[in-house]
């Protein structure tokens, strides 16, 4: 049976393509001497390896969880009749960290970083008949010079530090296309105004090709538009008659036809979607579609006990979606790690509101080594989700403890934040959660404090708006919101193995008691537009879950939700 089937990229199909998950042959290489021994050319490699899961984990096959400098993957594959004569591509949705591929011993290309996807053309080298395709991932998680994320850099997982993902860890499949094609298409809704900014990027000669875009609502037709290519760019207004806004709970989806035409002809072809929806503030309040939401957030760390980074199937992501909303929970930061298109697109359909965040940990903000790395990596991910309706801000960095003025770190914060802004003007920034702000949108802080009589008294209304976390180096700024990103963290389980924050407690009752006390006291605080709350699952030996590493519910969700869900004072 072929894992993780679904076509991974649901916002930007097309119908083309052909996935090359499943068996592929696989071997280590301790020394990273491969390509001096002959690798590409080797006939048979030591072992196999089920793709898309990392060789740590269960499902792989491999559940090798030492380091392993690099890993090598081999396959052959036959293109289908429909691809003859087309462009085509070899796409991969992550490997961790430096890829190079090879096609019949042709090297077609190399990506940098661990967590968002690549492609590159393979048409030149193909051949008739089968063909065999070679990956070389370079991992060195201790070089100093890559992100990590949650990912551990000793031989075991420790504290909030987990088993680590080697090499490829989303779908790899093939596509083609003709000459001219749609290479990126970028979606910008205006909810106020009814309409959606279409922007597309087109790879070839585009000479008398026009683009065509037709929109339709629950399979009812809605609107199109056609306008002629500028260059390899094309741009247009589509109007929306009848409005069906993207909101918390209401994943209201438009889906959007993308054409190329030339000739009165179909030269190219896309299928996608869209929310219609707005991300604004009014003083301390968040808005979406000119209304507050107060942001229940979940901390999602995107981990799998049989696939590490990779979930077993598509049903999964959109479960622990689920699980997150039974408890009552509107959305979620993903945390340290850039969750899959498949992850988004439920998101996306359940109305779930999403931070997306870079895996930053392991980049030292005042490394000039590898900052050109990190930036570039992040600059790829914003254009990858860029019109996902369910991502409302973005986080580039997480804890940094630097000065607030001057210096390398308050560079590196300032220059992302513009960075980011400059892509994205739609959606706030927060240059570093929880750590010393340079230059955000939101003011925020994490704060583990267990007990909820001290919170009540922190967070009351009359109080200061935030405490000062990081005194003489960082002081809040009159008018900027207020977001909790972190908080709880409390640690349940009942054979005591394992580790949250502060002391635990020692009954179920205790726990929820606990739970309510913190949480009620960000609700009543007219100040704040959002809290994320510490953790949806345990992961290894972190027991801050709500739900067990399994999966299976701690306590009774109506419970926390009921805590979780009441109205909070903002939203009065």
């Amino acid at each position: 049976m072929l894992p993780r089937k679904e076509y991974p990229r649901p916002q930007f199909v097309r119908k083309g393509w052909m996935n090359l998950n499943g068996e592929w042959q696989f071997e280590i290489d301790h020394g990273g001497s491969g390509r001096s021994r002959g690798m590409v050319e080797k006939e048979k490699y030591d072992s196999k390896i089920i793709v898309p899961f990392c060789p740590e984990s269960k499902l792989s096959g491999v559940g090798y969880t030492d380091f392993m400098r690099a890993v090598w993957y081999k396959r052959t594959f036959t293109l289908p009749k429909d691809a003859k004569g087309k462009r085509v591509f070899v796409n991969f949705g992550a490997v961790d960290y430096l890829a190079e591929v090879w096609v019949n011993g042709v090297s077609v290309g190399t990506h940098r970083g661990g967590y968002v996807g690549f492609r590159l053309e393979i048409t030149h080298a193909l051949k008739e008949g089968e063909n065999t395709i070679v990956v070389c991932a370079d991992d060195d998680l201790r070089s100093g010079h890559q992100p990590y994320g949650k990912q551990s850099p000793r031989y075991e997982s420790f504290g909030c530090s987990y088993t680590r993902t080697t090499g490829i860890w989303q779908t790899v499949w093939l596509e083609w296309a003709n000459e001219t094609f749609l290479e990126n298409v970028r979606l910008t809704p205006d909810a106020a105004n009814a309409s959606l900014l279409i922007e597309a990027e087109i790879s070839g000669n585009t000479e008398g090709v026009t683009l065509w875009a037709q929109a339709a609502f629950d399979g009812e037709y809605e609107c199109e538009i056609e306008t002629s290519a500028n260059g390899n760019n094309a741009q247009m207004l589509m109007l929306i008659e009848n409005v069906h806004l993207w909101n918390v709970g209401e994943g209201n989806l438009y889906d959007l036809t993308l054409s190329l035409r030339k000739d009165g002809k179909e030269i190219d072809r896309l299928d996608s979607y869209f929310g219609l929806r707005s991300i604004s503030f009014d003083g301390m309040k968040c808005l979406i579609n000119g209304k507050p939401v107060f942001q229940r957030l979940i901390l999602d760390q995107g981990f799998y006990p049989d696939g590490i980074y990779t979930a077993s199937c598509d049903e999964e992501l959109k479960n622990d979606i689920l699980r997150s909303m039974a408890m009552g929970f509107n959305g979620a930061r993903l945390h340290q790690k850039v969750f899959e298109p498949r992850f988004l697109y439920w998101a996306d359909k359940l109305g779930y509101i999403c931070w997306g965040e870079m895996a930053s940990w392991g980049a030292d903000p005042k490394d000039g080594w590898i900052l050109p790395a990190f930036l570039d990596e992040w600059i790829q991910i914003i254009k990858r989700d860029y019109s996902v309706p369910s991502i409302v801000g973005w986080c580039p960095w997480n804890e940094t403890w630097g000065e607030s003025g001057n210096g390398q770190h308050a560079e590196t914060m300032r220059m992302t934040y513009r960075i980011t802004k400059a892509l994205d003007r739609t959606r706030p920034c927060i240059d570093t959660s929880g750590g010393i702000h340079v230059e955000t949108d939101i003011y925020d802080t994490h704060d583990y404090e267990q007990n909820p009589e001290i919170y009540k008294e922190r967070y009351a209304p009359d109080a200061p708006v935030i405490y000062d976390q990081f005194k003489g180096r960082q002081h809040y700024k009159e008018g900027l919101p207020v977001f909790v990103s972190e908080y709880g963290g409390i640690g349940w389980n009942p054979d005591g193995k394992g580790w949250g924050y502060g002391t635990g407690p020692k009954t179920e009752e205790e726990f929820i008691a606990r739970y309510k006390g913190l949480t009620d006291a960000l609700l009543d605080n007219p100040n704040h537009m959002g809290f994320c709350y510490t953790q949806l699952t345990d992961v290894e030996q972190e027991i801050n879950g709500l739900y067990y590493y399994d999966r299976r519910p701690k306590f009774d969700p109506e419970i926390i939700h009921a805590i979780t869900s009441r109205k909070a004072a903002i939203e009065e």
